[in-house]
């Protein structure tokens, strides 16, 4: 079942028009080789747009709308290779909202609802982020100092955050702290190399890091988070097999051989179709498993909708921007075709939160 609610309509037009006119090909090129530098006037524009605080609740200074209703946002920006944080500091939200005492909500969801960077670290260094595999510790000493130890890899945006929310076991039991970036020591954060370089992607080295009592949320919602995370990067994944989509139709439509247009001949045609019916699957689950977080309250089935839309978005938007490398011949292989981009965030995003064989070994368990 889908259903598109009125603000979903909405947010769809107004997300649309912002991402196609402030994220053109060029200005993501030009991104990519100043460094991925935080566009201040851009994110303060999509502060002004209230993007911010969609999820946060009112009373924090937020809209007070469902995550599924933030879906047409991340789509849009993924048609565009837009990346902020966005994503990042919309996840810390639903950390806090999720797990956070009134105290912390009150001082930290005005802040993100204003435009203050928040990020959550999910991943372990090892590639790990399952909450039975999280090797981060949060340790209590004889004397009741609490320090936290470990390190994750895939932080977006920590570079540019102001506090990152870490999971961590304390025990056997999994627990959430609130590390404010300022107090890190010098070279706790470092940059990493991934293959999708529209991405701020960082490591968070921690060594004993003193942990307050206010720093640690009192609950320890987890499965949700990842859920989460997995819808949005899968709304990006939509739109990105939208833009492959039109660099691939652009071009077969532009260039000629023996006189007449590529686009012209089956063998293009065809797998073209392909893509263009992979794109509406990958939209239709996308939109199915935005109206079960919306409606339903059984969370098996609320994972079993996301990670059927995830699964589908990694295997078809993979196999778009192969085939957009194809089809540019040569030039396909060169730094200078746009395709190389979605590709290239096409294999970031399959693997975040498990690629289609994973998401069909968990759905094994939950279907059968």
């Amino acid at each position: 079942m889908i259903r598109f609610s009125e603000e979903q309509a909405m947010l769809l037009d107004t997300a649309r028009e912002f991402c196609q006119k402030r994220a053109p090909i060029d200005a993501v090129r030009q991104a990519i080789q100043a460094g991925q530098p935080l566009d201040a006037t851009l994110w303060q524009t999509m502060v002004d747009l209230g993007w911010l605080g969609v999820t946060i609740p009112e009373i924090y200074g937020g809209l007070g709308l469902d995550l599924a209703d933030t879906v047409p946002i991340f789509e849009a920006m993924g048609r565009q290779l837009l990346a902020t944080p966005l994503l990042a500091s919309t996840l810390a939200a639903q950390v806090l909202i999720a797990n956070g005492s009134d105290d912390q909500k009150n001082q930290w969801l005005p802040k993100i609802a204003a435009g203050q960077i928040a990020t959550v670290a999910l991943t372990e260094a090892n590639g790990a982020w399952d909450a039975d595999q999280i090797t981060t510790r949060l340790n209590q000493s004889a004397s009741g100092e609490m320090t936290l130890t470990g390190s994750k890899a895939f932080v977006l945006d920590a570079g540019v955050a102001d506090v990152i929310l870490v999971s961590a076991l304390q025990g056997e039991s999994l627990r959430w702290c609130l590390v404010d970036t300022g107090e890190l020591p010098d070279g706790a954060i470092q940059r990493e190399v991934v293959i999708d370089e529209t991405r701020r992607s960082y490591s968070l080295v921690l060594s004993d890091l003193s942990i307050r009592a206010d720093q640690i949320l009192p609950g320890t919602a987890f499965k949700k988070i990842e859920l989460a995370a997995m819808l949005l990067i899968t709304a990006e994944m939509s739109g990105g097999l939208e833009g492959v989509l039109a660099v691939i139709v652009g071009y077969l439509n532009t260039r000629k051989q023996f006189d007449r247009l590529i686009g012209s001949y089956q063998a293009m045609k065809h797998p073209t179709v392909d893509i263009l019916m992979g794109a509406e699957m990958t939209r239709s689950y996308l939109y199915h498993a935005a109206t079960v977080w919306r409606d339903e309250t059984d969370l098996a089935v609320v994972e079993s909708a996301v990670r059927m839309a995830k699964c589908c978005a990694s295997e078809q938007f993979s196999e778009a921007g192969d085939r957009g490398i194809q089809f540019h011949g040569g030039f396909g292989f060169t730094y200078e075709c746009d395709a190389q981009l979605y590709l290239r965030r096409a294999l970031w995003s399959q693997y975040q939160f498990g690629d289609e064989r994973h998401q069909r070994q968990k759905l094994s368990a939950l279907l059968f």
